[in-house]
């Protein structure tokens, strides 16, 4: 595919005569709950999962990681690996991350060094590939599938993040039936399923991970809990009988009271100066941003902030140039668009069906960050621009510390969660808010 060559006239679009807004840089006071023994508690979860399925010495474990952006991962899979060792199996990681890394095995390798799991740094070796064994059915004859060296292990481990999807509500989102179902079900497996959207994710994803746990030897899940800041707030084992089950639900209703939330209900503006996969499997959080552009079969219980115009600056390079999510935005700089490796984007989107045709529109392009904010200021229907409510953050994981406009100043002194830091003071856009605040 040829790269995309962007030329215009940034006069045709900006609004340059919008100035931009002074603002007040603000924390919003939240839980800030972080686990204290993190390797007693990782230790603990394996060997309750072993207690309930007692494996021989020697067995080999398939150990699944692959979710992005999780803190103390590195750490967390390493302490798996080496409690597994201390009992004498015989561990080796699998990439559970469905079609990402370019869909390839080598990709997925690689998506794995850039979190830091390397063989040197956790203790066992990888084994990629994206081919994949049928294991079993659902009842009308829908096909499972599982990643083939999974399905040769003795048994069979999962390690997650707990948390909302970007895409759908339900009572199973992401987590460790979802790491079973997609993660290990790899390009194939996780394409088939997203071709029927949101019902796939809702209704089909759950029994296809209870049938890879009445068909293979799933040992269990290691779920983990990140509070606001996305920190680790605490690690649960998940027994094969839990996964995909009232246990999992209501470790997802506690995450999601902990998760990342926009401080503030009602936006004109959201500036986000970065989005990434490794933030968010859509680059940027859908339940910050006010945006779920796949429809639901339960999007009536989705409550999220209103949000007029979102405006992203700049694309992580932890991404490695998968943009997916993009189309998210209203208008994006041209510094990001110029990162975008298509290709990976575009396969991303692909196999996310519904919603990822939705999110690979191309948003307006312009030429800096500044003209970015001018314009989504012009244009999001305020006719003075000291009316508007703008709110800047680094990205959709780092919400705590935000810089708001004067529009928004009244409601967040009133606020006994907000707390100003300083103030009133220039966009700087050579730093993301918070870099002065300890």
């Amino acid at each position: 595919m040829p790269n995309i060559k962007i030329e215009y006239s940034t006069e045709a679009f900006d609004y340059p005569y919008v100035g931009l807004p002074e603002v007040w840089t603000v924390r919003h006071k939240v839980s800030n709950q972080v686990i204290n023994d993190l390797e007693g508690s990782v230790k603990l979860a394996v060997d309750q999962l072993l207690v309930r399925t007692p494996l021989a010495e020697g067995a080999s474990i398939a150990v699944g990681v692959g979710s992005r952006g999780i803190d103390n991962l590195v750490e967390i899979v390493r302490v798996v690996i080496w409690q597994l060792k201390s009992k004498g199996l015989n561990p080796f990681i699998v990439p559970a991350m469905g079609s990402h890394g370019g869909a390839t095995a080598e990709g997925q390798i690689s998506v794995l060094h850039d979190y830091g799991i390397t063989t040197k740094a956790v203790g066992a070796e990888i084994r990629a590939t994206m081919d994949v064994v049928e294991i079993g059915a659902l009842e009308d004859g829908y096909p499972v599938y599982l990643d083939k060296n999974a399905a040769g292990a003795d048994g069979v481990i999962v390690i997650n993040r707990i948390k909302h999807h970007t895409d759908f509500v339900g009572p199973i989102q992401s987590g460790i039936c979802k790491m079973l179902a997609i993660g290990l079900g790899k390009h194939f497996g996780a394409s088939t399923i997203h071709r029927f959207g949101a019902q796939g994710l809702v209704n089909i994803m759950p029994k296809v991970g209870r049938e890879i746990v009445n068909s293979a030897n799933v040992v269990g899940g290691i779920a983990i809990i990140e509070n606001p800041s996305g920190k680790t707030a605490e690690i649960h084992s998940v027994l094969p009988e839990d996964i995909g089950r009232e246990r999992e639900e209501n470790l997802l209703k506690h995450a999601i009271n902990l998760s990342p939330v926009l401080p503030f209900d009602n936006v004109d503006v959201l500036v986000l100066d970065e989005m990434g996969k490794n933030i968010s499997g859509s680059g940027m959080d859908t339940h910050v941003i006010g945006r779920l552009e796949m429809p639901s079969v339960s999007e009536a219980s989705w409550e999220g902030p209103s949000v007029r115009v979102v405006c992203v600056l700049d694309l992580t390079d932890e991404s490695h140039g998968n943009a997916a999510g993009y189309g998210l935005a209203d208008i994006v700089s041209r510094k990001l668009i110029e990162k975008i490796d298509f290709v990976a984007t575009h396969t991303n989107h692909r196999t996310s069906g519904e919603g990822g045709v939705r999110r690979g529109k191309i948003p307006i392009v312009l030429e800096d960050a500044k003209s970015c904010v001018r314009t989504a200021i012009g244009a999001c229907g305020k006719g003075h621009p000291e009316e508007v409510r703008l709110v800047r953050l680094r990205n959709t994981e780092q919400v705590t510390v935000a810089e708001i406009s004067t529009a928004l100043l009244d409601e967040a002194k009133n606020r006994h969660d907000i707390e100003i830091l300083r103030g009133p003071h220039p966009i700087d856009f050579k730093h993301s808010p918070g870099h002065q605040v300890k």
